[in-house]
């Protein structure tokens, strides 16, 4: 479970995140949807502890992340930032390897190695993990990162836009390699997703964000409304039924 009260970043005076309180349940996939600029990533981000708070406490698995050591909260949680990328030349299996560095420090045991194998098969990496990440596709290589960050063996991931610079059929495949990851591995999955169809064919809970705060929580049957969605998009939404759920229809 992941626990947030009174949580508040400020910037300026009219720039501010909070104060929100929230509770994002263990298992299954969280997608953090709203406008630009609405707190998604940096709401991600806070939680991660990649950015501090001005006030309130987040808890994670019951840790409070604030006091948590390092080490200890890197074997809890993991995190996928969209900047989050090596500019040096590594190969698939050797990013895939980074993820295993709370557990190793750097140096790879059996077990690690077949955490990192795991990992690059669940991913469908394994004809590509020799090239280097220069050499793949944009799928490939976002498939690439999601590995490293499912091999550092956390029970809680948090994603931030993996389907940024993807096309339709590399998003689709990249969800279902997500959806596999909560359901099959017993994962809780928080991920940043712009595409409210995204969120509500694939996610189990939707959280709407909206001027640094939590508008809407809740299942994608209670969240795909037509008046939920135009009231956070600030445009005329319309949801429709589909033959594999709600779709959400923009004017």
């Amino acid at each position: 479970m992941i626990t947030l009260t009174q949580v508040a970043k400020r910037y300026t005076s009219d720039v501010a995140i909070g104060p929100v309180d929230l509770t994002i349940p263990a298992g299954g996939l969280t997608a953090l949807v709203g406008p630009n600029g609405a707190g998604k990533s940096t709401l991600l981000t806070m939680i991660g502890r990649l950015l501090g708070i001005d006030s309130g406490s987040i808890e994670i698995a019951g840790y409070d992340i604030a006091g948590t050591n390092s080490k200890d909260l890197a074997k809890i949680v993991s995190i996928l930032r969209q900047e989050n990328h090596f500019v040096t030349r590594l190969t698939v299996r050797q990013l895939v390897g980074f993820g295993r560095f709370p557990h190793s420090q750097g140096r790879l045991t059996p077990h690690d190695e077949e955490v990192v194998s795991r990992s690059i098969d669940f991913l469908g990496l394994r004809e590509l993990e020799g090239r280097y990440l220069d050499e793949l596709s944009g799928g490939q290589r976002q498939r690439a990162y999601v590995a490293m960050v499912l091999a550092q063996d956390t029970d809680y991931l948090l994603l931030d836009e993996p389907l940024n610079n993807l096309d339709m059929q590399h998003s689709v495949q990249m969800m279902q390699h997500l959806r596999r990851a909560a359901a099959e591995l017993g994962r809780t999955i928080v991920i940043v997703l712009h595409d409210i169809n995204f969120a509500g064919h694939y996610a189990d809970r939707i959280c709407a964000v909206k001027n640094g705060t939590v508008r809407h929580f809740g299942s994608p049957d209670e969240i795909m409304r037509d008046d939920i969605l135009t009231d956070i998009f600030d445009t005329p939404v319309e949801v429709v039924e589909g033959p594999r759920g709600r779709i959400a229809v923009y004017y």
